[in-house]
Parts: structure tokens; sequence; C-alpha cells
């Protein structure tokens, strides 16, 4: 009682203090103490929780398959069971800081092992999701196949051969194989399955056993393990990192390998335009070549004439002056009967044309009287027997007129040509 009257008589003096505090400091001591309230509030829903799973633990049966309690969790159980008989004094007593500090720790690897369950079911479950998408696109992939192998097989030769049985019995042969290949692949998926089963089942064997194994471990064994569990996961992460350098690595040698890339298609093609530009100058040097062998033989030709002409030129001698004066007029005299022998030419031509047209015309005319005289007679005979004296006329009238007009034939141009030669 005595105590119980002192900690009211105290509870009572400390209001009075704060009922005399200002405002501002009571304000702070509000706000303190609405933290405390927030921890020591925290701190009692994780102590419910842990104290609700130990009652479902304690309650619930556990399971063959759910033993796998260590040395040390055996103890701690024991430890529960006795504490759970004290339980009345705890209340009362409270916990300690290593009470609360182990519950936290528990607390701790307890939602740890929660979020590593968590990311696991996660992980599986994406892992299922991917196959499920793999094995969608695969079939994707058969069908469209299919569906392509279809159309080049059957739906063409359809088109081309509409209504006839061949192309019938060409798909029901296409069909029956389809099918034929779908129990093929049955068998042997069926096949698969159960050997992956009976795997599973080993595998599954082989874990029970060292789970069973495992019941014989004791804390420093399960101590070993963890330092050997935290230096693996040591080299995991300098194996990562060596992974990461490496990764970085390999983008940086890409990139120099797409720039070499890049350099060596500008080189390639810098090279095949030189190589372009190498025959060009090639055939126009061959050209050139060819061009100036040409040039030097027209000028070996071009020295021998000139040596030529002016060995010709050394030897020339002018002749008398006299004699270039005779020449000069004989050949003026020569050009002048040319140009006028050439003038009765073009004359005689015009009249042989006049004499022509006047010969085809007696012809005629004699060959009309002759038929009109002796249409019994032979055409060949009448032409042969009729022109003879027509032609007798009609040359020594030629005959006369050319003597009286030029003269003989012996004196120009035409002479020793018969003047038959002339018609």
């Amino acid at each position: 009682m005595t105590d119980d009257d002192s900690e009211t008589s105290a509870s009572e003096t400390q209001a009075q203090e704060e009922s005399d505090l200002p405002v501002f400091q009571l304000c702070g001591l509000v706000e303190e103490l609405s933290y405390g309230n927030s921890a020591l509030k925290t701190e009692t829903e994780m102590f419910e929780k842990y104290y609700n799973k130990l009652e479902l633990k304690d309650q619930r049966p556990p399971r063959l398959s759910e033993i796998k309690i260590t040395g040390a969790e055996i103890a701690q159980l024991r430890s529960r069971r006795k504490s759970k008989s004290r339980m009345g004094m705890e209340r009362v007593m409270g916990l300690s800081v290593d009470q609360k500090l182990e519950l936290v720790q528990k607390e701790l690897e307890d939602t740890k092992d929660e979020i590593r369950h968590m990311r696991a079911n996660a992980e599986r479950d994406l892992q299922h999701h991917e196959a499920i998408i793999e094995e969608a696109e695969i079939r994707w992939t058969e069908v469209q196949k299919e569906v392509h192998e279809f159309e080049k097989d059957i739906l063409k030769t359809i088109s081309k051969k509409k209504g006839s049985i061949l192309a019938t019995q060409k798909v029901m042969k296409y069909i029956e194989d389809m099918n034929r290949r779908r129990d093929n692949m049955k068998d042997k998926l069926r096949l698969k399955n159960v050997s992956l089963k009976v795997q599973r089942k080993k595998l599954l064997l082989q874990l029970r056993q060292k789970e069973e194994v495992g019941e014989a471990l004791h804390d420093v064994d399960f101590q070993q393990l963890k330092i050997e569990n935290a230096q693996f996961l040591e080299t995991i992460e300098a194996r990562n990192q060596e992974l990461i350098q490496m990764k970085l690595a390999s983008g940086n040698t890409l990139q120099i390998l797409n720039a070499y890339k890049s350099k060596l298609h500008h080189a390639m093609q810098m090279s095949l335009n030189l190589t372009k530009e190498f025959l060009l100058r090639k055939e126009l040097l061959e050209k050139i070549e060819k061009e100036t062998l040409q040039a030097e033989e027209d000028r070996a030709k071009a020295l021998a004439l000139n040596k030529q002409l002016r060995k010709q030129l050394s030897e020339f001698r002018a002749p008398q002056v006299m004699i270039y004066i005779r020449e000069k007029i004989r050949n003026g005299d020569l050009e002048k009967t040319i140009r006028m022998w050439e003038r009765k030419v073009e004359i005689a031509e015009m009249s042989l044309k006049g004499y022509r047209k006047a010969w085809n015309k007696m012809k005629t005319s004699n060959e009309q009287l002759q038929a009109i005289s002796c249409p019994w007679k032979d055409s060949r005979a009448t032409q042969a027997g009729s022109a003879q004296p027509v032609f007798s006329v009609s040359r020594d009238h030629v005959m006369s007129s050319w003597v009286k007009d030029w003269g003989s034939p012996s004196d120009g141009r035409k002479t020793g040509e018969s003047w038959s030669s002339w018609f």
C-alpha cells in the first residue's frame, strides 16, 4: 500500500508541475509522448503478432513433412513451454531488452523468410508464365508453318483443279498424314512425361533423404553452413561484379568493333572506287599509248615525206624560160580543146537522145504496119525482117548528119569506135 501511495503522490506532483509549465513546453511534451506512444504501439503490434504465431504453432500439430527443427529450435520450444507456465509473472514483470531484441530478430527472420518465399513463388509463377508464353509462341510458329505448307501443297493445286477427285484425295491424304504425325508426337510426349515423372520421384527421394540427414545437424554445423553461405554469397557477388565489368568491356569492345567495321566498310568502298578509277586510268593510259604509237608512226611518215620532198627540192632544177613558156601555151591550148570537145560531146549526147526517140517511133510504126499487112506470120520473124531496112536508113541519116555537123568521127574522142556503138 505504501508503494501505491508513493506512486499516486508522485503522479500528482508531476501533474501539478506539468500544469505549471508554459504552452510551448506542453506542446513539445505532447509531441514526445505521441512519438513514444506510436513506438510502443508498433512494438505491441509486433509482440501480438509473434504471440499469435506461437499460439497457432502450439495449437496445430506439426506434420511429418514440416518437421525441420534444429537443436537450437528444440531448445527454444522447450523454453517456450516452460515459460508458458510463467506467463502471468512475465506479464507483470515485462520483457527485458535482450528478450525484446531476440523477438525482434526472430520477427525479422520470419519476415525475411516470408519475403523469400514470396519471391520464390513469384519467380516460379514468372517461369510458369514464361514457359506458357514460349509454348504459345512455339505453337503459333508451328500453326503458321502448317498453314503455309497447306496453302503451298493443297490450296494452290485445288485452285488449279477445282472439282477434281484428285484434289479431294490429296486433302484427305494430307489430313491423314497430319493425324499420324500428331499421334506419333503424342506418343513421344507421353514417354517423355513418364521419364520426367520418374526423374521427379528420384529427385524428391533424394531431397527427403537430405532433409532426414539434415535433422542430425547441430548449431555448429549450421553456423559453419552460414559462414560458407556468406563466403559463397561474397564469391557470387564478386563474380557478378566481374560479370558486370565483363559486360561493360564487351559493350565497349562491340562499340570499337562496330567502329572498325564501319571504317573497314568505308575502306572497302574506297578500295572499290580506287580499283574502278585504276581500271579507267589504265584504259586511258593504253589509249594514250596507242595514240602515241600512231603519232610516232605519223611522225615517221611525215619525216620520210619531208626528207623525200627536201631531196626532190634539192635535186630540182628550174627549166629554161622559153621551154616553160611553150609548155604553158601548149597547156592552155589543150585545156581549151578539152573544154570544146566536152561541149561537143554534150551536144552529141543530146542529139543522140533525139535520134533514139525518132528511132523508137519509127520502129513501133514499122511493127504496127507489119502486124497489119502480115498477121499470120510470126511476130519475131516480122520484127527481124522489118528492122534491117529501117535501121540502115536511120543509120545513114545519122551518119550524114554527123559528118555534116561535126566532121569525121576519127577526129574526135570516139576514135576507133563503130557507128553502131552510138546506138
